[in-house]
């Protein structure tokens, strides 16, 4: 009866591995399974949590790294997100932008907004490119034609 425990606790952990999609919890329902069989196979409560164990402990340490090393060299470069995805972004200043202050019309949300050192001011309602973004200011430089 032991088996189903370990049986079901390895659904769970693949059903948690569809939502996550790292590996870690296929390798985790793996070393399930191999517990689950060790106590089908009639071994007691502690020589199938051991035999799980190595099993997960093994495949995380060993299998894992090479299948997502493998998985990311085949597929797409990541997506940027949060403040990666803004820069070299177009913006339309709603403020005249200078080195110390301004405001800029970013992705459909006002940001305060800067340019670089230096820089000449640009004036309102230009178009903006996205140099980077430092806390939650953007620096910008002027669209070029």
């Amino acid at each position: 009866m032991q088996f189903l425990w370990w049986f079901i606790g390895a659904m769970i952990l693949g059903a948690a591995e569809l939502f996550t999609l790292d590996l870690l919890f296929a390798m985790l329902a793996v070393g399930a399974l191999a517990g689950g069989v060790a106590a089908l196979l009639g071994a007691p409560w502690w020589l199938s949590t051991i035999v799980a164990l190595a099993v997960a402990s093994a495949l995380i340490a060993g299998l894992r790294p090479f299948l997502l090393k493998t998985l990311r060299a085949k597929g797409e470069a990541q997506p940027q997100t949060n403040t990666k995805a803004l820069v070299g972004r177009e913006a339309r200043a709603i403020d005249e932008v200078t080195e110390v202050r301004g405001r800029v019309k970013l992705a459909g949300e006002v940001w305060t907004a800067r340019t670089e050192n230096d820089a000449p001011p640009i004036p309102e309602g230009s178009e903006v490119r996205v140099l980077r973004i430092d806390g939650a200011t953007a620096i910008v430089g002027p669209e070029e034609a």
